[in-house]
């Protein structure tokens, strides 16, 4: 296969990148200035795993950057983009208020935008050749809400709303649409947060306004364990959906041993109730 992933410079994107690229696939990194910020990312590529990856400079906020990246790929592989993953992400976690409209806007450009523009890039090669995937890499906050994670989880929701519709409407094309949900992982993505603070505002949130910290304390101590999760796990069931059947994937897998067990009874609950309002508006 010809796989694209986004935000492979870290995390989820490079242990992706590495196991599909052992596994036999070429795989097209793309990550934000491969020569500059992310030189030494790029460089860890180089010659490995027979030459099968691909470094490719693409910007997800940026409709200039994601067409000339998928427009060269595209190029080179004669428009066969087997699958895409889309993987860039941007964490953030603060008290509602003290978002400014522009703080959202930021979150909402890597974590919803920027699938958006890589779909729209890719998917006329999709359609052309009648076959593909596209893997959505959410959240299990894509699922539910907590306090000071607002912002975060409302990307995460909008991302899994335009993946159903999506689904719906390139089925019949021969393209699956596919939701990863991964739970709490020691990845970098924390590091490149948004952390918003406002004292004027958060003055009068008492215990609420420390919500944030203290999930970092207690995400600091899981993650030192001997029982801490393994990210790779979230490479591994995207390596396992890229060799499953078209057809036969499911429309979300949830990657999280703590959490697992209510959100898959969510998501078992969610698809057959999604089909019968389908039903009701007469697209079943």
């Amino acid at each position: 296969m010809n796989i694209v992933i986004t935000g492979t410079s870290s995390g989820f994107g490079q242990l992706t990148t590495n196991t599909l690229a052992a596994a036999g696939h070429t795989v097209f990194a793309t990550m934000r200035d491969p020569g500059g910020k992310n030189a030494k990312a790029a460089q860890a590529y180089a010659g490995t795993h027979g030459g099968r990856i691909h470094v490719v400079d693409m910007d997800v906020t940026s409709d200039t950057s994601v067409d000339q990246a998928i427009a060269a790929i595209a190029a080179q592989t004669g428009g066969a983009i087997d699958a895409v993953v889309n993987n860039a992400g941007r964490f953030s976690m603060g008290l509602q208020e003290s978002y400014t409209v522009a703080d959202v806007h930021s979150i909402f450009d890597t974590n919803v935008y920027g699938p958006i523009r890589v779909n729209r890039a890719v998917l006329p090669h999709m359609r052309k050749r009648r076959a593909g995937v596209i893997i959505n890499v959410s959240s299990i906050l894509g699922r539910f809400s907590l306090a000071t994670m607002g912002t975060y989880s409302a990307s995460k929701y909008a991302l899994e709303a335009f993946a159903d519709a999506l689904r719906d409407e390139v089925r019949a094309l021969g393209i699956d649409v596919v939701l990863v949900e991964p739970g709490a992982f020691p990845t970098e993505v924390g590091n490149n947060g948004l952390y918003v603070a406002d004292p004027t505002r958060d003055s009068d949130y008492g215990p609420v306004a420390q919500i944030p910290q203290k999930m970092g304390e207690a995400m600091g101590q899981m993650f030192s364990g001997p029982n801490a999760p393994k990210p790779q796990a979230v490479a591994d069931a995207i390596h396992r959906l890229l060799h499953t059947a078209h057809g036969q994937r499911p429309a979300r897998v949830v990657v999280d041993d703590m959490t697992g067990a209510p959100l898959n009874a969510l998501n078992e609950f969610y698809g057959p109730k999604r089909h019968e309002l389908m039903t009701m508006f007469g697209l079943a």
